[in-house]
């Protein structure tokens, strides 16, 4: 499985069998929270996304994903994952919650 950089400081891990279509969606979002969080600390460092296809044992049915988002702020790790069906919520939610972390301290 190779990583995917985007930037200097952000890496996605897991998100090469996603289509073209939804990766554009996908690097939107988390350029615009990785943005959202060096705006917040002058000391963010770097973001890394990671997704895991669990539970896709039915053919025609959604798959959930396991999505987990870690920060490197001043040399310290503020993480958070989730389960969802809907990569793109489950995405937006997971980064939503890291970057609540850096803005209430």
């Amino acid at each position: 499985m190779t990583d995917i950089t985007l930037g200097g400081n952000i890496k996605l891990v897991g998100f090469r069998e996603v289509d073209q279509a939804s990766m554009v969606i996908l690097k939107k979002i988390i350029g615009n929270y990785a943005r959202k969080f060096s705006d917040h600390t002058p000391t963010f460092q770097a973001l890394e996304v990671s997704l895991k296809t669990i539970h896709n044992t039915t053919e025609g049915a959604h798959p959930k994903f396991e999505i987990h988002v870690k920060a490197m702020i001043d040399g310290h790790a503020k993480s958070s994952e989730c389960v969802e069906r809907n990569l793109f919520v489950g995405v937006d939610e997971t980064l939503k919650k890291v970057l609540h972390m850096v803005i209430h301290k």
